[in-house]
C-alpha cells in the first residue's frame, strides 16, 4: 500500500515538475520571441536609416555627376576638359591664363657636377589660341661687348655655368630677344632618354648617317639616315650629334653644323610631343611625370604647371612654329662665335611671338566669317576680300619669303591676320578652311604662281591658311 501511495506521489511530482517546465519554457520562448521581435525592429530601423543615408549619397553623387559634367563641357570636353574639372578649373580659368614664356635649357655630361648647355630655347605657349613657339638659341652665340677680345667665357652656354647662372643666361636672351622670361626648366638628358624608353620609342626621320666617337665622354654615336623607331639611348646620340668622325656633318642645305643640330632638336621634340600625345600613350603621363619631377629643375611653381596641364595635354604640333636665332658663325680673336643679326632677330621675334587676337565669341561659339550669302557664295570683291582672314606660315627657310608673300597678299586686296614659321617643307600647300568658293582659291594659287590646293577643318580660326614650301622661289 504504501508503495503504491508512494508510486502516486512521485507521479504527481513529475506531473507538476512538468508542468512547471511548460510554464518555464513557454515563459523563456515567449522572452526569446519579444526578444527577437524586438532586434527585428532595430534591423527595420536600421535598414531604413540605411536606405535614407544611401539615397542622400545617390543624390550627392548626382548632382557633383551634374555638376561635373557641366563643367566637363564648358572645360571643352574631352581629356581637356576631364583634366580641368578634376583640377578644379571652371570655364573662367582658361580665360584669365596668360601667355607663358620660358627657357627650356638642356644639359649633358659625363660628370655628375659638370655639365654644359647644349641645347637653349625660348619657348612660349598660348592656351587660349593652342599656340606655342621655339626660338633655338646657338650655345656659340657671343654675348660680350668687344668681338676683338672674344673668349669662350662669353659664349651663352658659358654664361649658363653648369646652373650656377640661369639668372645671368635669362638676362642675356632678354637683352637679345627684347622678351621677358619668368620661367625656366633645366632638363638633364637623362629624362630624355627616359621618357622616349617611356613611351616605347620615337618614329623620327634620321637626315643624315652619324658616325662619332668621343672617348672621354664615353659618347658613340652610330645611325644611319632614314625613317626608324629609336630608343631612349639613340634619342641622345641624335641631339647630341654635331659632326662625324671624318669632320662631316649636316648638308648646307639642311643647316651645317650647329644649326642642322638645332634643327634636329626641334624636329625630335616635335615628333616626341606628337607620339606622347597620342591616345595609346596617355596612359604613360603619369610615368612621364615622374620622369619630369626627378630630371628637371624650374622656378616654376606647381599651382602654375598645374593650371596649364590641362590645356597642354590638346595641344596640336600643327600648331608649332619654330625657327632659329639669326646670325652668322665667325672667327674672334682666334674663337669661333656666334654673332647674332639684331635686324633679322627682330623679324624673326615678332613672327614666333606676336601675340594673337583672340577671336570673338558668340554663345560660347568662334565666330567665322565663311563669306557666304543666302547660300550663294559671294564674288571676290575687294571688301570680300578684306573680310577673308589669311594665315601664311613660312616652310621655307628664309624669311624674306614670308615677308615678300604677305605683301603681295596685302597688295592684292587680302587680309593676312596671321604669320609665322613652320617645319621645313617641299611644296607650298593652299587650306581652304571654311568652304570658301574655288574661285578665291584659285586666285590665291595664281598670285603665288605655286601650290596644292586642300580643304582642312578649321582649326586654326582663320579662312585659308598658306604654307610656303621650298617650291616658292
Amino acid at each position: 500500500m504504501k508503495k503504491e501511495e508512494a508510486n502516486e506521489n512521485n507521479e504527481t511530482i513529475k506531473k507538476v515538475e512538468k508542468k512547471a517546465d511548460k510554464k518555464k519554457l513557454k515563459k523563456e520562448k515567449k522572452k526569446e520571441q519579444k526578444r527577437l521581435k524586438k532586434e527585428k525592429r532595430k534591423k527595420s530601423k536600421a535598414w531604413k536609416i540605411f536606405k535614407i543615408i544611401l539615397i542622400l549619397l545617390l543624390i550627392a553623387l548626382i548632382i557633383f555627376a551634374g555638376i561635373f559634367a557641366y563643367r566637363f563641357v564648358k572645360n571643352g570636353g574631352g581629356l581637356q576638359g576631364f583634366l580641368a574639372t578634376a583640377m578644379g578649373h571652371d570655364e573662367n580659368t582658361l580665360k584669365d591664363l596668360d601667355k607663358i614664356y620660358f627657357l627650356l635649357v638642356g644639359i649633358s655630361g659625363y660628370e655628375e657636377d659638370y655639365k654644359l648647355a647644349d641645347t637653349i630655347m625660348l619657348c612660349s605657349y598660348d592656351p587660349k589660341v593652342q599656340k606655342a613657339s621655339i626660338l633655338s638659341i646657338p650655345r656659340d652665340t657671343y654675348v660680350g661687348k668687344n668681338k676683338k677680345k672674344a673668349s669662350a667665357s662669353y659664349k651663352i652656354n658659358a654664361v649658363y655655368r653648369n646652373g650656377e647662372n640661369i639668372d645671368g643666361m635669362i638676362e642675356a636672351i632678354e637683352d637679345i630677344t627684347d622678351i621677358q622670361i619668368d620661367n625656366y626648366l633645366i632638363v638633364d638628358t637623362d629624362a630624355l632618354v627616359q621618357i622616349v624608353d617611356a613611351i616605347g620609342g620615337v618614329e623620327f626621320n634620321v637626315p643624315i648617317d652619324m658616325k662619332y666617337d668621343d672617348v672621354t665622354q664615353d659618347l658613340h654615336i652610330d645611325l644611319k639616315a632614314g625613317y626608324q623607331k629609336l630608343n631612349g639611348e639613340q634619342a641622345e646620340w641624335l641631339v647630341r650629334f654635331r659632326h662625324n668622325n671624318d669632320g662631316s656633318t649636316y648638308p648646307t642645305e639642311y643647316g651645317d653644323n650647329d644649326i642642322g643640330r638645332m634643327r634636329t632638336q626641334r624636329e625630335f621634340i616635335t615628333a616626341t610631343l606628337q607620339q606622347t600625345l597620342k591616345p595609346e600613350n596617355l596612359v604613360h603621363l603619369t610615368k612621364v611625370a615622374e620622369i619630369a619631377f626627378n630630371n628637371i629643375t624650374t622656378n616654376m611653381t606647381f599651382q602654375t604647371i598645374k593650371d596649364y596641364i590641362p590645356y597642354a595635354v590638346s595641344f596640336s604640333t600643327e600648331n608649332l612654329q619654330t625657327n632659329t636665332l639669326p646670325g652668322t658663325p665667325e672667327l674672334a680673336n682666334g674663337v669661333w662665335i656666334y654673332t647674332v643679326d639684331k635686324k633679322e632677330t627682330a623679324k624673326v621675334v615678332e613672327e614666333l611671338f606676336a601675340d594673337e587676337e583672340i577671336p570673338e565669341e558668340v554663345d560660347g561659339q568662334n565666330t567665322i566669317n565663311t563669306n557666304t550669302i543666302s547660300g550663294n557664295t559671294s564674288e571676290n570683291t575687294n571688301e570680300n576680300k578684306k573680310e577673308l582672314k589669311i594665315e601664311v606660315l613660312n616652310g621655307t627657310g628664309k624669311s624674306s619669303n614670308l615677308t615678300k608673300v604677305t605683301q603681295i597678299l596685302k597688295q592684292n586686296g587680302y587680309n593676312v591676320v596671321k604669320t609665322g614659321n613652320t617645319n621645313s617643307t617641299t611644296k607650298t600647300q593652299i587650306i581652304n578652311r571654311t568652304n570658301q568658293s574655288s574661285k578665291t582659291t584659285k586666285e590665291l594659287k595664281e598670285i603665288l604662281e605655286v601650290g596644292t590646293t586642300s580643304e582642312k577643318s578649321n582649326n586654326s580660326n582663320v579662312d585659308y591658311t598658306i604654307i610656303l614650301g621650298k617650291d616658292y622661289e
